[in-house]
């Protein structure tokens, strides 16, 4: 599996669509895969929902809640769910044409069960340009109209549909703004409040591949404003959402029950995505998180944190109330350490975080005055491709000043998500140790400040059989 598709809310349910390949465990011949959730921790597996054909495979895209059955679909009453994705021609792209790409839709009237493809598709045929995909749309409510985002090579581009299927061209971002080392991919177009304030702002994500901080894919951001017709921004060199490796093609919810902008991203990296030593659980998505837009000092940080319900997965206290003063470090062995949430509050300005099994593979996550560094080095395998253990991983700590620094790991099996502060900086890392991290090594480097372990607590299996 890989990018995450058609994140929607209807009748209780929430909907992870996602790209998918039945066959293998590598890429190919996508599929969108299904699966629902009533709390967005735990979930049941659904059928496919939507399989190749004559037209293409089916790339990524998004899914609406047609309430005022726009599209026509809804004969009976019936609220359709639509689908808007991107069928890609495999035999158009061996041609060497650059029109392989167009945009379609589909419907489900049983709530994603069950889907039909428009038979007037594609509603968006291609205009000449090669990587011309992952349509994200959303309802208009001051243009009373849909509103699409698409990426196109380099940038995006945005269209406004009464129906879901007459589509008109209204604008293009981003040719001269933000990060431009690889492909554009899944935008998202959303506003979002300034924390604290009566401020308005719109927020645009766009995946990249290559061309990330740390390498590979990531997710950069722009903060901006937008008319209905055309996105602005003064911003001109990328924001990152997530520093880490292993956070890739997010996007947010459609029509959730809240005001919550609810976001999951793929928790791979197209360096090394097909090459990870694993064979039945191949790939995962991230943590739900919610988005929120802050003001630091004359700046605007997006925020990314886990959801309430995550928090609920949390059972025994393995570890809680613990100390470790200035210049001083603690080795705890922790039983069931490999599946936990750790919560640590500090002033250190120089700490280091080590998860170890008896092997002797280790994590390293440190800290110092304005940068978090993750050594995945030593973790466990590593090997399997040249770049996932070449480096130390680094991102800048977004700090009001004056401010404690609270930390919060979730640690799994086979990944590591770190957020600062509440997520004004998060880092998701995955990891292959041969067995599970046991040991959590604490080395508090900093003369003054101590380390407040507030708790580490077990975290219970989302999967449902």
């Amino acid at each position: 599996m890989n990018d995450p598709n058609g994140l929607v809310y209807n009748d209780g349910w929430y909907h992870l669509f996602y790209q998918y390949y039945p066959d293998d465990i590598v890429w190919g011949p996508m599929h969108w895969g299904h699966a629902m959730s009533k709390d967005l921790v735990h979930w049941e597996h659904k059928p496919i929902a939507l399989y190749p054909d004559e037209h293409g495979l089916i790339f990524s895209g998004s899914a609406v809640v047609d309430r005022q059955n726009t599209t026509g679909f809804g004969k009976n009453g019936e609220t359709p769910l639509v689908a808007i994705f991107t069928y890609h021609s495999m035999e158009g792209e061996k041609e060497g044409r650059t029109d392989f790409q167009t945009q379609c839709i589909a419907y489900s009237l049983d709530n994603g069960i069950t889907w039909t493809k428009y038979d007037g598709n594609p509603v968006i045929p291609n205009p000449g340009i090669k990587d011309f995909r992952d349509p994200k749309v959303f309802w208009h409510e001051a243009s009373s109209s849909w509103i699409m985002a698409l990426v196109a090579g380099d940038h995006a581009q945005f269209y406004t549909s009464k129906d879901l299927k007459d589509w008109k061209y209204m604008s293009d971002f981003g040719k001269t703004q933000g990060a431009h080392g690889g492909v554009w991919e899944c935008p998202d177009l959303f506003p979002l409040p300034v924390e604290g304030s009566e401020e308005e702002k719109w927020v645009l994500l766009i995946s990249i591949n290559p061309g990330a901080p740390n390498g590979g894919s990531g997710t950069q951001y722009f903060v901006g404003d937008f008319d209905g017709t055309t996105f602005t921004s003064q911003q001109q060199e990328p924001k990152w959402l997530d520093y880490g490796t292993d956070n890739y093609a997010g996007v947010t919810y459609n029509n959730v029950p809240s005001e919550d902008r609810i976001f999951i991203g793929w928790m791979s990296n197209w360096d090394y995505a097909r090459d990870t030593p694993t064979q039945k659980w191949r790939s995962a998505m991230t943590a739900p998180r919610k988005l929120s837009l802050h003001q630091v000092e004359d700046d605007y940080v997006l925020a990314n944190y886990p959801i309430a319900s995550v928090g609920k997965l949390t059972s025994d206290m393995l570890l809680s109330s613990t100390e470790v003063p200035a210049a001083t470090s603690a080795t705890l062995v922790v039983d069931g350490l490999h599946q936990s949430e750790i919560q640590l509050k500090t002033a250190s300005k120089n700490m280091k975080l080590l998860f170890k099994n008896n092997r002797d593979e280790v994590l390293q996550i440190q800290m110092g005055l304005d940068t978090v560094k993750v050594d995945r080095r030593l973790s466990g395998q590593v090997d399997f491709q040249k770049d996932f253990g070449a480096r130390i991983h680094k991102a800048p700590i977004v700090l009001p000043k004056g401010e404690l620094r609270n930390l919060r790991v979730l640690m799994d099996w086979s990944s590591m998500e770190l957020f600062v502060n509440e997520g004004l900086l998060s880092i998701t890392e995955q990891v292959f140790p041969t067995e599970p991290y046991d040991t959590l090594i604490i080395v508090n480097e900093d003369s003054q400040h101590p380390i407040i372990i507030e708790s580490i607590k077990k975290m219970e299996s989302v999967w449902q059989n």
